[in-house]
Formats: C-alpha cells, sequence, structure tokens
C-alpha cells in the first residue's frame, strides 16, 4: 500500500511529506479506539512500521540532500572557474596580433579575436560562434574586398577554398583590394578542431615586389625610351629568340599596331606581322631571314631590302651580339630609291643632264651609304654596350634565385648588379645627349658662368678617384667668366677630366686656364699613354675606347664624342696635342664674358644624417608610373621621410581632403608631352599645393619646360635621377637657399 500511497519519481521531500502524513493519520485512528478488536492493534503496528521506514526514508533523504548541496558547491566553483578560464582565454587570443578563429570538429566556429577578418570589413560582423565553416567560406568569395585571382570564378575560387580545408595543415595567400595581402593558415587540432590565423603581408609582399621590379622590369622600358631617340627602327632579340626591346619608329616603319609587339614575343611572330605588311626584294625572302635567326654557327651580318604598299622601301641589317642573341634595323630609304628611279627617267630625255645628275646622285648615294653604315655601326655598337651589362645583371640576378650564397656573397652580388645597371644607365644617357646633339635638338642656354665654380666641383668630384689611381691631380683656381651653356661646360669639361684619369696610369694631371685675346682657354694636361697621330681623329668617334679600357667600368667611348658635339653646338673650339707614351692636352676655347652675380644652393652630404632635413617631413609623390612611385617612395622612406604616394592629382586631392595634413614636399613625375599642363592640373585640384615646395621629376630636357617651371617657382630634375643628386635637391628644397660667393 505504500508503494501505491507513495510516488518513486516525486522529490524525496515530497515522499517524506506523504509518510509523515501517513503515519500521522494512523496514529490518531488507534488513539481514538476506532476498533477494539484485534484489527485495531495491527494498525497500530502498521502504523509503528510505517513510522520507523519514514524515519529512515528521513535520514536517507537528508543524507542525498547534503551531496547534492555538495555537488551544487563544486558545480558553482567549476562554472566559475570555467567562466574565468574563457575569459582569461577570450582576452589571450584578442591579444595576438593576427586575426585568429577556432572552428569545432563539427565545422561551426566556436571563437574569434576582433582581428579575424578585419580586412574584410563587409563579413566581419556575421562572424558570430556557431556560423558554419562553408558558410563564412561563401561570404569571403562574395566579399567586395577580395581580388580573385585572374581567370578565376566565385565558384572556382570557393571550391579551391573548401579543398584546402581538407588538408590538416595548409597555408596560402590571398590578395585584396587597394593591393592588400593576406596570408592564411589552417592547422588541425588532435580533436578535429580547426585553427585558422590571419596575417598581414601586405609590407612583405610590396617589399618583395619592389625589389624584383626595380631591378627587371625596368630593363625592357630604359632600353626602348634610348632606342626611340634613333631614327631606325630596330627590335633586339635574346639567345632564345624572345623580343627584349624595340622602338616607336620600328612600328611606324612597319605599320605595326605598338600594342601587338610585347616583351618575350617570340621571333616568328615578329615575321609573321612583317610577312603580312611587305614585300622582299630581290633574292632574300622571309624564309632566308628565318634561317638565318636558326643558323646554330656563327650568324654573319645579313642585309637586305624590303617594300611596304607602293612606294616605302626599308633597308634591313641584322646582326648579331655576343651573348647570341641579334639586332635587327629597318632603314626608310625611299628617298634615296626615289631619286635613283628619277635619274632613270631624266636619262630618257637630257644624256648631258643624267651625267650631271649621275654624278651628284653618286655622291649623296654614297653620302647616304655611309650614314647608313655609320648608322648601322652605332645602333649594333650601342645594343652590344647595353647587353653586356644587361646580360651580367640577369647573370647575377639568376644566381641570387638559385639561393645557396651567403649574406656576404649575396651583398657582393647584390652591388655588382647594382654596378651593371649604373653602367647601363650611363650608356643611355650618353647616347640620350649624342641623339639631341646630332639632331640639333639639345636645349643649350648660352649665358655668363663662373668657371671657378664649375673647377671646385670637378675637384671635388675627381680627386679621390685621382688619389685612389695614386695620380696628383691639380686644379688651378680661376675666377673668370665664359660664355656657354652651364650644363655642358660641366659635361663637357668633366669628359676631358675623367678621360685623363683613366689613360694615365702613373703621374699627374693639370687642369688649368690661359686668356688668348679675348677668349679662354681651358687646357687639360695628363701624362698618361698618349694618342698616336694616326688616331687623334678617331677617338671623338662614338664607342671608340683605348686599348686600356678593358671593359665598361672604364668607359664606353662616348665620352669625347659628347666634348666634340656639344662644342660644335655651342661654337667652342676643341683641341688634341699628344704624343705616345709622354701624355696629351686637350684644350677648349671659350669666349669671355662679364662676371654676373649668381645664387647657388649648398651642396649637402647625404651620408650625413645629423645636418639633413629630411628626416620626419612628408613628401607626396604624383606620379602615374606604379614602380616608379614605389621606388621613390621607398628611397625617400630609407631617408626616414614620411611617404604619401597617389597616382594622379584626383586621387592627390581626395587624400589630403580624408586625411587633413598638408605635406611639406611634393614631388610630381611627368611624362613625355604633359607638361606643365600636369602641374597645373595638381594644383586646381588640390589648390593647398600651390604654395609648398616642389619637385618636377621629368624625362623632357627641352629649355622651354625648364622656363615655364621656373616661372611657377617649381624645381626640375631629369630622368633618370640618381639617388644622391635626389637627396640634394630634396635637402635645398627644404632648406634656405644659401649664397656663395667667388
Amino acid at each position: 500500500m505504500t508503494q501505491e500511497l507513495v510516488n518513486p519519481e516525486d522529490s524525496l521531500e515530497r515522499q517524506r511529506d506523504k509518510l509523515l502524513k501517513i503515519a500521522t493519520v494512523l496514529m490518531r485512528r488507534v488513539e481514538q479506539g476506532f476498533s477494539d478488536q484485534n484489527a485495531g492493534y495491527a494498525h497500530f503496528q502498521r502504523a509503528v512500521m510505517l513510522e520507523e521506514q519514514v524515519r529512515n526514508r528521513t535520514r536517507d533523504l537528508e543524507r542525498t540532500l547534503d551531496l547534492l548541496n555538495q555537488a551544487n558547491s563544486q558545480l558553482t566553483d567549476a562554472t566559475i572557474r570555467a567562466e574565468k578560464d574563457r575569459a582569461n582565454l577570450s582576452n589571450a587570443i584578442e591579444a595576438i596580433q593576427e586575426g585568429f578563429a577556432l572552428f569545432d570538429a563539427e565545422e561551426r566556429l566556436v571563437l574569434c579575436n576582433s582581428r579575424f577578418c578585419q580586412h574584410l570589413p563587409d563579413i566581419q560582423a556575421r562572424m558570430e560562434p556557431g556560423l558554419q565553416f562553408n558558410a563564412y567560406v561563401d561570404m569571403v568569395s562574395e566579399s567586395r574586398h577580395l581580388v580573385l585571382p585572374p581567370d578565376v570564378s566565385v565558384r572556382e575560387w570557393r571550391n579551391q577554398r573548401k579543398d584546402k580545408h581538407r588538408e590538416d595543415y595548409v597555408v596560402f595567400n590571398v590578395r585584396l583590394i587597394w593591393d592588400r595581402w593576406l596570408q592564411v593558415s589552417e592547422q588541425r587540432t588532435p580533436d578535429g578542431f580547426t585553427v585558422m590565423i590571419h596575417t598581414d603581408i601586405t609590407d612583405i609582399i610590396r617589399l618583395e615586389r619592389r625589389e624584383r621590379e626595380r631591378m627587371l622590369d625596368d630593363q625592357a622600358r630604359l632600353i626602348r625610351a634610348t632606342l626611340d631617340h634613333v631614327n631606325q627602327g630596330v627590335c633586339i632579340f635574346d639567345a632564345d629568340h624572345h623580343l627584349i626591346g624595340w622602338n616607336q619608329r620600328l612600328s611606324s616603319l612597319l605599320a605595326i599596331p605598338a600594342g601587338r609587339l610585347s616583351v618575350g614575343a617570340r621571333f616568328g611572330r615578329l615575321l609573321d606581322m612583317i610577312g603580312e605588311r611587305v614585300q622582299f626584294a630581290g633574292a632574300a625572302n622571309a624564309e632566308t631571314l628565318r634561317d638565318w635567326v636558326a643558323r646554330e654557327t656563327e650568324r654573319p651580318a645579313l642585309s637586305f631590302e624590303i617594300q611596304r604598299g607602293q612606294r616605302i622601301i626599308l633597308d634591313v641589317f641584322a646582326e648579331e651580339t655576343p651573348d647570341r642573341g641579334f639586332v635587327i634595323s629597318f632603314t626608310d630609304v625611299t628617298s634615296e630609291r626615289e631619286a635613283i628611279r628619277a635619274m632613270v627617267q631624266a636619262n630618257e630625255t637630257l644624256e648631258q643632264r643624267v651625267a650631271e645628275r649621275t654624278l651628284d646622285l653618286e655622291h649623296a648615294l654614297a653620302d647616304a651609304e655611309r650614314a647608313n653604315s655609320s648608322k648601322s655601326r652605332f645602333v649594333a655598337a650601342a645594343s652590344h654596350d647595353l647587353l653586356q651589362p644587361l646580360s651580367a645583371a640577369k647573370l647575377f640576378l639568376s644566381s641570387l634565385e638559385e639561393g645557396g650564397a651567403s649574406p656576404v656573397q649575396q651583398r657582393e652580388t647584390l652591388q655588382r648588379t647594382r654596378n651593371a645597371l649604373v653602367s647601363v644607365e650611363t650608356i643611355l644617357a650618353s647616347l640620350l645627349d649624342i641623339s639631341r646633339l646630332d639632331a640639333g635638338l639639345a636645349a643649350v642656354d648660352p649665358a655668363p658662368v663662373p668657371l671657378g665654380l664649375v673647377l671646385n666641383t670637378l675637384a671635388d668630384e675627381f680627386e679621390p678617384m685621382a688619389r685612389a689611381k695614386g695620380l696628383q691631380l691639380t686644379i688651378v683656381a680661376c675666377s673668370a667668366t665664359v660664355t656657354s651653356d652651364q650644363i655642358y661646360l660641366r659635361r663637357i669639361l668633366q669628359n676631358l677630366i675623367a678621360n685623363a684619369v683613366r689613360y694615365t696610369p702613373a703621374g699627374r694631371i693639370l687642369v688649368g686656364a690661359r686668356r688668348t685675346g679675348d677668349a679662354l682657354r681651358v687646357e687639360v694636361w695628363d701624362t698618361g699613354v698618349g694618342i698616336a697621330p694616326e688616331d687623334q681623329q678617331s677617338i671623338f668617334r662614338e664607342f671608340h675606347r683605348g686599348s686600356e679600357a678593358a671593359d665598361l667600368s672604364e668607359g664606353v667611348g662616348l665620352g669625347l664624342a659628347i666634348v666634340e658635339r656639344a662644342c660644335a653646338l655651342l661654337g667652342h673650339t676643341v683641341a688634341l696635342s699628344s704624343e705616345p707614351g709622354r701624355g696629351s692636352v686637350f684644350s677648349v676655347t671659350f669666349a669671355r664674358a662679364a662676371p654676373a652675380a649668381h645664387v647657388a644652393r649648398a651642396r649637402t652630404d647625404p651620408a650625413r644624417a645629423a645636418s639633413s632635413a629630411l628626416e620626419g617631413q612628408i613628401a607626396l609623390i604624383v606620379e602615374a608610373d606604379e614602380t616608379l612611385r614605389a621606388a621613390l617612395a621607398q628611397q625617400l622612406d630609407v631617408w626616414q621621410m614620411e611617404v604619401l604616394d597617389v597616382p594622379d592629382a584626383a586621387e592627390a586631392a581626395a587624400l589630403l581632403g580624408e586625411i587633413d595634413i598638408l605635406p611639406d614636399l611634393v614631388i610630381l613625375g611627368i611624362h613625355r608631352g604633359e607638361g606643365v599642363g600636369q602641374l597645373d592640373g595638381l594644383r586646381a585640384a588640390a589648390p593647398q599645393l600651390g604654395t609648398l615646395p616642389t619637385l618636377v621629376i621629368a624625362s623632357d630636357k627641352s629649355l622651354e619646360l625648364r622656363q615655364k617651371m621656373e616661372r611657377r617657382g617649381v624645381e626640375v630634375a631629369r630622368k633618370p635621377i640618381d639617388p644622391d643628386a635626389l637627396h640634394r635637391r630634396i635637402d635645398a628644397l627644404l632648406r634656405p637657399a644659401i649664397s656663395l660667393t667667388g
């Protein structure tokens, strides 16, 4: 009966209460004498037994309640410790610099810190515990901050990402907008959880890319910019028959759209394009040129003619380079051929005039052929001297890629690579000077120039070089003023002194000026190897070097050619007196001028950081070319300047409006054909920049551009600019001008 009245599923307190109530009722019925018969006594006995059971059950219930209270207390303590441990874990994860996330064995997000997905702000707020991993991948693939690889769709990227997740350990990079990069690493734990780390590697990627692009990608652009000044169409191929350089003249002569020419294109592709537009003259044809290129042995020079359209005739000259590459030049000889046809037509009417015209034509043709041959040799020699240091630089970089070198060896290899590229830059600058001088396009500005300032500067420049060779260099002070272009005057004297230092193995070099009436003759004496009489005219030709100059570090044979052309352009007289084994005397005669007041900026040594005004200054770089902009920004960062770099005026105005900070200096890159319009456009978009010190870096070396920029209060530097020269320019702009006298 007890089992029927008491439900075992009730709590112990409820069962105890029921038993006490039953015992009370039974005791009351016994006390009232409900029955005098034996049944009453039996009820009494049962009540006693029930009371004993109630007491036992009560004791058991009390013990159970004590155990339950102890368990509840322990559970409360464990819960507090767990919450504390969870808080400590969250704080530790939040302190990590990288983004951190943990997914459980069922691919659900357990927790993540605030840095996780901070580079994807459109999905960061949706990263809540319980989010499935596949849903996370779907959100990332559709984020507007993600940049997919070329030719990869959102669906393909999503599937590839999920495939990576199946691996126990994986690391990969993801590209984001604004040229940012994120490294994602995943690792599976023994209990099936997945730990994911997001690391911002933008600075590392940019640094590696700048170093790689600075040393490799600019080579084709530099060659192409140089060759654009040559009147011939030129294309250069490497030993694997890949196109590595060409000029705009090639596109115009062959009517090939510039977009169809690209670095790395195979020779066969170019030949196919040529075959579509021209007809081969004489016995030569496309197969002739193809067989010449495919020849395994040394290739002899190849020359033939082609015709484009009805009247344009091109002379083609192909020659092998030392590294088994080759150069092909195209020269427009239409005028010469038309002159020949005109002579033939005149022959039918007037024999006498034919004879006279034939004689004249022979002279003109001879001159044209000599000019053509000279240009061909010039281009071939220039290509050889350009390819030689470029090939060396490529080999040095290849050795670095293979690895295994010690840090010291790596630094030496990088220095050699830099020296090779400096040699290329020197050749390009000299080629540009000669091209302008030959074409009469050199920008000269004859004016009174204090000769003493130029000589003092050259003395500082060459004294260490002479001392390193054990030579005594003496440059006599001079207070005279001459009429010349200041830039080319320095180039003339610089080349003459450099030539003396190069070819003087021992002894001394003396530089001084003599008055000769109304003129002033500057003489450079040396005790060098001397020049034989039969060689004294040829030394002024391009790429002519003495036997003592064995490699490009000893010059490329353009210095005296520049001296002769610059003197001819400015009306200066250059003379040479030499005797083999006893030395040489080069002299240049200038017209004297009345002294003029002048102001020059103080020269600053970039190595003296204590005196530099650059540290902490803010520079705004506006340059459309991403590679050049990155190189400038990196160089200014080395000088501890703060750099803001944008591609155009619109982004410059937007950036300044956003950060509300005015820079200390503006550096503006001017590209060919843009001129002062680009500067005016920048100042119109951001008027607050109009009063700031501004340095314009331009490839245009015309006097007109320089004068227009000076009227706007802007300094002009010419491309390519040397880092030391750039430092001096910026330092001078950020300092007050210092007047120099004497």
